[in-house]
């Protein structure tokens, strides 16, 4: 008897039914991985600092290399979002009546949401994936094992100074992008949409906390770190040659943002909160 092949309907269908079996443990094992990094890669950069053994030559040069990828694009994005937050904040001030009030709102969105994520975002898609792909390229050429055939820790070596690189640079590119975020948004909104500047300031200034830019700086520094350690989870865990580090990397890029994304939905809501506005 000949056997039939089975439909494409059929292969689809099974195809869906063991990925969706396969893909939930993978999921775990990855999120898994990533913490178990995370903290060991946290324990030796508090134990080098410590006890003077942290490699600061090599964690100087990849924050340079962090900067010299992500500063350009983070200030080009910076420019838009606050000029299109200007504008949207200020039709909407306009048709309530409170125009004097676009400052504020423009200012506080640029700074508690703007910032922090636009900085994350450009972290992740530069500098996040040029560390995996460096660090994915040193593992199929067996570099990897060959340090831990010598003894050394990769987490010690390679990952604790990429981790402190990508916080400091994390909080750099997001002052910056405060910065010019902010400046965007006042100068659109004085010369272009005729606004007040004293209006702008002072309200902005009235309704800004310590406390907001605290938690920007706050959520900065935890961006930086998962985006560090995704990468280097992924460029770590690279298998399948030249190919094996383009599917890393692409991971790489829509894990940080994915996790990006929902780490700051918490910590919005834990800071709404634990601090909550009780007026004005």
């Amino acid at each position: 008897m000949r056997h039939e092949k089975p439909s494409a309907i059929a292969e689809i269908i099974e195809w869906v039914r063991r990925y969706t079996r396969r893909h939930p443990l993978a999921a775990l094992e990855t999120v898994g991985e990533q913490f178990v990094l995370g903290i060991r890669a946290v324990e030796f950069l508090v134990i080098d600092i410590v006890t003077f053994r942290f490699p600061f030559a090599e964690f100087i040069r990849q924050a340079a290399f962090m900067a010299s990828a992500a500063a350009l694009p983070t200030m080009c994005v910076a420019v838009p979002i606050g000029v299109t937050l200007s504008i949207q904040f200020g039709l909407l001030a306009g048709q309530v009546g409170a125009t004097s009030l676009a400052g504020a709102a423009s200012g506080l969105a640029v700074i508690k949401q703007g910032a922090p994520m636009v900085a994350a975002l450009l972290m992740a898609s530069a500098a996040g994936s040029a560390l995996c792909a460096d660090l994915g390229s040193r593992k199929i050429r067996d570099e990897i094992d060959a340090l831990e055939v010598m003894g050394i820790s990769v987490v010690r070596r390679l990952v604790a100074p990429r981790l402190a690189a990508a916080v400091v640079v994390g909080l750099a590119l997001t002052g910056m992008v405060c910065f010019v975020g902010f400046l965007a948004g006042y100068l659109f909104n004085t010369f272009v949409m005729n606004g007040t500047p004293g209006s702008f300031v002072t309200t902005f200034a009235s309704f800004a906390t310590v406390g907001d830019f605290v938690l920007t700086m706050v959520k900065a520094m935890v961006f930086g770190a998962i985006v560090a350690v995704v990468a280097c989870q992924k460029g770590l865990s690279t298998r399948g040659g030249p190919a094996g580090v383009a599917n890393s990397v692409n991971a790489t890029v829509v894990a940080s943002i994915l996790l990006l994304m929902v780490v700051n939905v918490g910590f919005t809501q834990l800071y709404v909160l634990l601090f909550p506005r009780t007026g004005f």
